[in-house]
This record gives structure tokens, sequence and C-alpha cells, in this order.
């Protein structure tokens, strides 16, 4: 009965943070898809080119996508798993590069995150777990 409450309890921590990463990436990426200001003007004055910002905005709402459809082939999740924390990443240096240690608390949230949420990914999905024995 334990084991069942402990799953239970990963579970829906897992549901929370797929909610909130699709929140976080889904709203990034509609912001640099429509050209939003307060993205747009921001992220060409840190000298990423006009076509990068758009298939980034992209990628992100597809990645969102594939998150909140159940029964996706793990494989596919933890690919978006891997480019959500690869812009988060990129997003941390950029934000540095441009404005310094102001701009790290988001990148450092979303980081969070990504963690909390993919590792209780793997705990409920331990068919994904690979053995090296």
């Amino acid at each position: 009965m334990a084991e069942y409450n402990q799953l239970k309890k990963e579970k829906i921590i897992y549901r929370i943070g797929i909610v909130l990463l699709s929140v976080w990436f889904g709203a990034s990426g509609y912001l640099e898809i429509t050209k939003n200001p307060l993205v747009w003007e921001r992220t060409l004055q840190m000298g990423y080119p006009a076509y990068f910002i758009t298939s980034l905005g992209i990628a992100k709402i597809a990645g969102v996508i594939v998150l909140l459809i159940p029964n996706k082939p793990g494989w596919l999740k933890e690919w978006v798993f891997a480019a959500f924390f690869f812009d988060v990443i990129f997003a941390f240096i950029s934000g540095y590069s441009f404005a310094g240690i102001a701009e790290l608390v988001k990148p450092v949230i979303a980081f969070i995150l990504i963690l909390i949420t993919y590792t209780m990914f793997r705990k409920i999905n331990p068919a994904l777990r690979v053995s090296f024995k």
C-alpha cells in the first residue's frame, strides 16, 4: 500500500510539473512566434537571428504538445526534456552574458522545474530505465 501511495504522489508531482512546464514553455514559445516586443527585441539585442527566435518558439510549442499528449512514446518525451534542458542552459548563459546575475533567476527556476518533473517521469516509467549490467 505504501508503494501505491508513493507512486500516486509521484504522479501528482509529475502532472503538476507538466502543467507548469507547459505554461512556461508554451507562453515563451507563443511570445517568440508572435514577435512580442518584450521577448523579440531583447533576444535580437543578444545577437540571435530572427529566424532562430521563430524556430525556437515553434520547437517549444511542439515540445509542449508532446508532453501534454498521453501515451506518447517515452523516448520522445525524453527528447523534449533534453531540449528544454538545453534551452534553459542557453538562456542562463545568454542572460548572464547580456544582463549579468539579475537574469539568472528565471533560468534557475525553469531548470529546477525540469529536473523535478523529469525525475518524477523516470520514477513513474520504470520501463525506460536502462541497465548496463
